[in-house]
């Protein structure tokens, strides 16, 4: 028996094996499997960077959650995936505080922005007037973003708006170009024909007005953005209104606000006409008509199948009244709207349909109220509306001109009659004229023979008188011959 001790063993205790012996089947070898005295090197400098790199991350995060408005540390370190603000954002994400935005009354002292609405339809032969207004706006243009809505149009009103806009986009004064510019195509099915007649004919009123508040809300919907402060609203064919209107209409501060708006006539009409009816104060009398009309009923003013007895803005204008006097309304006109953003994100539009009996600009100024937002008119602050001659007008005007032009006919028929008799009689008064010329050059010698006549001696005086009488007559006589003359050749 081998003590466990022997000096051939090793020095765990088992024994060495004996490869002399053949009866031996395994080998084991326990040395392998012991552990080693040291680590590695390589293994001892990968912990010490993963520590380090653990600490770092660790002293990272601290300093951004300490300090995290150091932009350019957090550039360097967040990899664009950490805002200043301790926030993850990507590229395709958009704040907007909102409260930034609510509007005020010094609006562009405030770089507050505008959206400056304008629905079209058949609208070529307007549009370099409204472009000559988009170019003298006093409000800074760069902070005013246009939008259009062309809907309905048989003729070139695209081309002219895009030709226009390519213009004033590319003016060398570095003021008139405009912020961001949007068209719109959309068409309504609107069949209502573009004449006066049609377009303001009572039976037509109803839905014409319920799809041109679709077209408001279309235009609206797809081009207000969350920066913008103000919406104005206003109608291609606006022909006077002041540059300044923006910031005059801004400056009351109110939800919404719309001028007074008259249009000019003819003399022979009254030189000048109230213009949008639809801005009003609510009266009993139409309250109690609302009653008794059905439910999609429309209201619509200016036409005597709804009398409705309302006070219109139109109609209290005065031309030397203060043009800042407020009033409240109920209903308010589409020509020029000036209204806060936040109440249209608020929910209020332009109903489509018959809301409190009314449609349109008028529904969207009742909503308004209703939501408890403020609604003012400026009955003093006017607007003109460009003149469409009626078909009444027209005709009128047409008469009137076939009588002038009758009248300068037979003007220049008795010109040509009096020119004819003068050439062929001659002028019978230039000819009185020079025969009296002659009598009172005679009259003149014959008193100056009587004076020398009067001077002489006394005993001549009986020929002087003789000679005084002869002269008398001798002018009598040349006195009467002229005038025969004159009206021999007047009856010849």
């Amino acid at each position: 028996m081998m003590s466990r001790h022997h000096s051939a063993g090793f020095s765990n205790g088992y024994p060495r094996n004996n490869n002399n012996n053949n009866n031996s089947t395994f080998d084991i070898s326990p040395h392998r499997f012991q552990p080693r005295a040291s680590t590695p090197a390589s293994r001892r400098r990968r912990s010490l960077l993963t520590r380090l790199g653990i600490l770092a991350i660790v002293v990272i995060l601290i300093w951004l959650f300490i300090w995290p408005g150091s932009g350019s540390f957090t550039s360097i370190f967040s990899l664009g995936l950490i805002s200043a603000s301790g926030d993850v954002l990507m590229d395709t994400v958009r704040y907007y505080d909102l409260s930034n935005v609510q509007g005020t009354a010094r609006g562009w002292e405030r770089e507050e922005r505008i959206l400056m609405c304008v629905p079209l339809r058949d609208a070529e032969q307007h549009l370099p007037m409204m472009f000559s207004h988009l170019r003298n706006f006093t409000y800074p243009h760069h902070l005013v973003d246009l939008a259009f809505l062309v809907s309905d149009s048989k003729d070139r009103t695209l081309e002219m708006l895009v030709e226009n806009l390519e213009g004033l986009q590319a003016a060398e004064d570095p003021k008139l170009p405009y912020g961001e510019i949007s068209i719109i195509e959309k068409d309504f099915g609107q069949k209502v024909n573009q004449d006066v007649e049609s377009r303001h004919g009572f039976a037509a009123q109803a839905s014409r007005r319920k799809l041109m508040a679709q077209a408001r809300n279309w235009l609206l919907s797809a081009t207000l953005r969350p920066y913008h402060s103000w919406v104005y609203w206003r109608d291609v064919d606006v022909e006077t209104a002041p540059f300044t209107i923006l910031e005059d209409l801004m400056r009351h501060n109110k939800d919404v606000i719309v001028p007074n708006v008259w249009r000019p006539l003819p003399d022979w009409l009254g030189g000048e006409q109230p213009y949008d009816l639809n801005s009003w104060q609510e009266s009993e009398t139409a309250l109690a008509l609302a009653d008794t009309l059905d439910e999609d009923a429309v209201i619509v003013e200016g036409y005597a199948e709804y009398a409705t007895w309302r006070p219109h803005l139109a109609y209290l204008r005065d031309p030397y009244g203060d043009p800042d006097m407020e009033m409240e309304i109920d209903g308010v006109g589409g020509v020029s709207i000036l209204a806060k953003a936040r109440v249209f994100r608020s929910g209020v539009h332009f109903p489509a349909f018959s809301f409190e009996k009314h449609a349109e600009t008028e529904g969207f100024g009742k909503m308004a109220k209703r939501m408890q937002f403020s609604v003012v008119g400026l009955p003093h602050y006017t607007i003109w509306h460009l003149y469409e001659p009626s078909v009444d007008d027209i005709r009128h005007m047409e008469e009137m001109e076939a009588e002038r032009q009758a009248k300068e006919a037979e003007e220049k028929e008795k010109q040509d009659r009096e020119k004819k008799v003068k050439e062929q009689f001659g002028d019978a008064n230039a000819q009185w004229e020079q025969d009296k010329s002659e009598i009172q050059n005679l009259a003149k010698e014959a008193a100056q023979k009587e004076q020398d006549s009067e001077s002489r001696q006394d005993s001549g005086s009986e020929s002087k008188v003789e000679s005084g009488q002869d002269s008398q007559k001798a002018v009598f006589e040349k006195v009467g011959e002229k005038p025969q003359d004159n009206q021999a050749r007047v009856a010849a």
